[in-house]
């Protein structure tokens, strides 16, 4: 849960403001996704990009999965052998009452793990197969990402390129060889669609405020939230929206800006086949809250100013680790032994609740109970989130390397607090 006087945890960072009243839907949207995507056939297509049907802005996420290191494993198993009894475990079977087990070698598949990370990080992404892609960041550095949901591979629901003359393309992945990520240029207005941005209430009364994907899937307020009133069809388009409430498991409130009010439902826009409301704020990250657990929304609410990400992500996580015996150790930290880099994101779970928070945006991340983890923002902000136990820094620990040493390992029983140094 939230500290008390946290209930308003997002913070535009790019302005620090936060506009009352409905925007004019013509004016500029300046933080859309713009880029080149090229195809098999080799038609090069130049224009802002709706990606997967529920990503359209910088702040958005990429996600996947990425293979760690099998250095990284062995050298896990090195330093915590309750981990490598762990390993040896997974590694091993019974074939007649004869129990056999292999060590690590370079035949071995690598272990996924979930990764991403926002698009105003990625320079440019090629498909490598039909789930996997190599993706460039801004840096110039590479990442490999499978396919963990619809954003990467076969699965994806089509690259929309919105092209001069009021032209729109799709492009499967199947027909894709690049895309090819920079800003807009000065003679290309951005599109007159706007992003829904919204105050999301979760149980509790936490409010999430940023950009939103409905059921993840509609983003922009010409977008259709799908109904049904007295057994009839009764779509609605999100501009005609002031607030969704949920009545119940099957329905929801809708308060129309005419001042109108109805009650709708009978689809998976306002049902439990809802695939969670997903709010994305460039001051932390993005949360994805379930049907089960959504209060409201109110979309009365629009940014002033930018909403691209923090910048300057791109450097290895940094920080000093406070152990319970009162031990520290300061150095590059990979944090549950696959997160590096600032753009990366830490995860858990409130609730029902998933966040993805980047450690760009962390000050310190502190262990409050056997599996939970305090973190405090940048902005002064804090959640508390379980973390996985099967994986990550409940199993692996956290590694630190100080300067001209080797990799320490801080096991999370013994772990205090990581205070990030930016």
């Amino acid at each position: 849960m939230m500290t008390a006087g946290s209930v308003a945890f997002s913070v535009f960072v790019a302005s620090g403001i936060l506009g009352a009243g409905h925007a004019h839907p013509g004016s500029p949207d300046t933080d859309r996704l713009y880029g080149r995507v090229v195809t098999v056939d080799g038609d090069a297509l130049e224009g802002y990009l709706r990606w997967d049907r529920s990503a359209s802005h910088w702040a958005d996420v990429l996600e996947g999965l990425k293979a760690l290191p099998l250095e990284w494993e062995q050298q896990a198993e090195d330093l915590n052998p309750d981990y490598a009894a762990l390993r040896r475990a997974e590694r091993s079977l019974v074939a007649f009452g004869v129990r056999l087990t292999w060590d690590v070698d370079d035949s071995e598949d690598a272990r996924l793990v979930p990764s991403g990370l926002r698009f105003a990080h990625v320079r440019q992404l090629e498909p490598v197969d039909s789930r996997t892609a190599r993706v460039t960041l801004t840096s110039g550095a590479e990442i490999m990402l499978r396919a963990s949901s619809t954003r990467l591979g076969g699965a994806i629901r089509g690259i929309d390129v919105d092209l001069p003359g009021g032209i729109s393309r799709q492009v499967t992945w199947a027909d894709l060889r690049s895309v090819d990520f920079f800003p807009a240029p000065a003679a290309a207005p951005p599109p007159d669609a706007r992003r829904l941005v919204a105050a999301v209430r979760a149980r509790g009364d936490e409010i999430f405020t940023g950009y939103v994907a409905w059921d993840r899937d509609e983003i922009f307020e010409a977008d259709i939230l799908d109904g049904r009133q007295n057994g009839r069809e009764f779509p609605i388009a999100f501009h005609d929206i002031r607030r969704i409430g949920r009545a119940s498991d099957r329905s929801a409130p809708v308060s129309l800006r005419n001042g109108g009010e109805v009650e709708i439902r009978g689809t998976n826009d306002v049902d439990r086949r809802n695939r969670g409301i997903e709010v994305v704020d460039p001051a932390f990250g993005r949360v994805i809250i379930p049907w089960d657990d959504f209060e409201s929304a109110d979309f009365d609410v629009r940014p002033e100013g930018s909403l691209r990400p923090v910048e300057g992500t791109h450097t290895p996580i940094r920080g000093t680790v406070l152990a319970l015996d009162g031990g520290s150790v300061e150095g590059e930290v990979r944090w549950a032994n696959d997160a590096t880099h600032s753009w990366e994101f830490l995860r858990g779970f409130d609730g029902t609740r998933t966040f993805e928070i980047e450690f760009a945006a962390i000050y310190e991340i502190r262990r409050v109970g056997e599996e939970r983890a305090a973190i405090t923002l940048l902005n002064g902000r804090m959640v508390e989130l379980t973390m996985v136990p099967d994986r990550g820094a409940v199993s692996r620990g956290i590694f630190v390397k100080p300067a001209d040493a080797a990799f320490r390992l801080i096991r999370w029983q013994d772990f205090d607090r990581l205070t990030l140094r930016r």
